[in-house]
């Protein structure tokens, strides 16, 4: 027997009842303070709510649903593309006008389907593809079975025309993200479906991307098929950002938030350029950490501290899958400026010299200073970190020096949450 084997038999024999399991045992005085939320799931990121919490985008929502409207009489739809910055709605309006679209085809007897694509996850044409296909397959009615691997696009294709064919009159496709895609030939394939006979269905596609330069990348025989109408979504003002968790107040039990703050929180997530996504995020986490310090009243200073978590958490989704060797790097430019106020931007050299030290208490490989020059520059592509080229004074020839585009501690809270950066907090 491993001693994993071991240690965990140890365990059953000492918590037979689970109940009594000390890690999630909970006596009724924890019970009784876990009384912040009543419908948490409002404020989940992805929750599509009902149109009366759908704050500040009627006239996109009557857009969108006028783009949409000819299914429901059993015609082809028109195909969409929605732009806009992260948190303005645009994956909320294009679900839930999917989904009235569908039911009232559906009350029309019109055999109508929506489907979700989350393309920064499926980002291939056969992934793509394959979510698409088993999404709609029906086995009961078609009597496919679509294996989850082992065939490629060109399969899964052939299976999605016969399921069309077998069970639908009109389908809309939302590709969110779409500009993460690898390969464009998606649109083609879909837009087209119908003209090149491979399926009767009606076929529509909304694509939604935060790029609004997407559509210039598309090959112009993708952008002759697709023919779409465009909109804009434009960022949430203060007031809107306000609304928006005001129809969310009640994930929160009756007088459980003080009265700054939604407004706070709205006002914080307005300086980012009016992203909802962010503000319900930060709400939620407020929530929580009231909840932890078993605290009958979510207050400001939760609401900052929130805001700083969501703020970690957001530069590390930025550097997620970056090397260990990139998190000295920012953390040697970090302690830089720091340890040297009024200094923002510093040499390459200099960061190389602390670069080297951190490397060498760590005990790690250390790379040459060329490299770092080069993952420096990588990070400013990423807009982490900003470089400028200096002028140079007498007899000093022009070099770079780098500043920190993301603020100092987020930075270093972020790197140092590594294990293997923890010896330096």
């Amino acid at each position: 027997m491993t001693e994993e084997s071991s240690e965990l038999s140890d365990y059953n024999d000492r918590f037979d009842d689970p109940s009594e399991d000390p890690l999630f045992n909970f006596d009724d005085d924890d019970q009784d303070r876990a009384n912040i939320f009543v419908r948490k799931e409002l404020l989940k990121v992805g929750h599509v709510p009902e149109s009366a919490r759908i704050v500040g985008r009627d006239d996109e929502i009557e857009a969108v649903a006028a783009e949409l409207q000819p299914i429901v009489r059993g015609d082809p739809p028109n195909n969409v593309m929605i732009y806009g910055k992260t948190g303005t709605g645009k994956s909320l309006v294009a679900r839930h006008v999917t989904e009235r679209a569908r039911r009232a085809a559906e009350s029309n007897d019109v055999a109508a389907a929506t489907v979700y694509v989350d393309c920064a996850q499926h980002n291939t044409q056969t992934r793509v593809a394959r979510t698409v296909t088993r999404a709609l397959n029906e086995p009961d009615l078609t009597g496919l079975n679509i294996p989850r691997s082992g065939i490629g696009s060109g399969e899964y294709y052939d299976y999605l025309w016969e399921i069309l064919d077998a069970a639908y009159d009109s389908v809309i496709i939302i590709l969110d993200e779409v500009d993460r895609l690898d390969d464009d030939d998606i649109l083609m394939q879909l837009s087209r479906a119908r003209e090149a006979g491979k399926a009767d269905c009606h076929l529509g596609i909304i694509a939604v991307s935060n790029k609004i330069e997407y559509r210039d990348r598309l090959n112009e025989r993708v952008k002759s098929s697709l023919r779409e109408e465009e909109f804009v979504f434009q960022p949430y003002d203060a007031n809107q950002l306000r609304d928006i968790m005001d129809h969310r107040r009640d994930a929160f039990h009756d007088d459980v938030l003080s009265t700054d703050v939604i407004p706070l929180t709205a006002a914080v997530a307005a300086q980012e350029h009016g992203d909802a996504r962010k503000a319900i995020e930060i709400l939620r986490h407020a929530g929580e950490l009231a909840e932890r310090e078993s605290v009958e009243t979510v207050t400001e200073e939760h609401v900052r501290d929130a805001q700083e978590w969501a703020e970690i958490d957001r530069f590390e989704e930025l550097l997620r899958g970056s090397t260990t060797q990139v998190k000295f790097v920012l953390c040697s430019l970090a302690l830089l400026t720091k340890e040297n106020s009024g200094a923002e931007a510093f040499s390459t050299s200099r960061i190389y010299e602390r670069y080297q030290t951190i490397a060498e208490q760590l005990d790690a490989n250390t790379l040459s200073e060329h490299r770092i020059y080069e993952l420096l520059k990588e990070q400013a592509f990423l807009g982490v970190v900003e470089s400028t080229r200096t002028g140079g004074g007498r007899g000093q020839g022009s070099y770079l020096e780098h500043r920190l585009v993301q603020d100092t501690e987020i930075v270093l809270k972020s790197v140092l949450r590594d294990s293997r950066l923890e010896e330096l907090a």
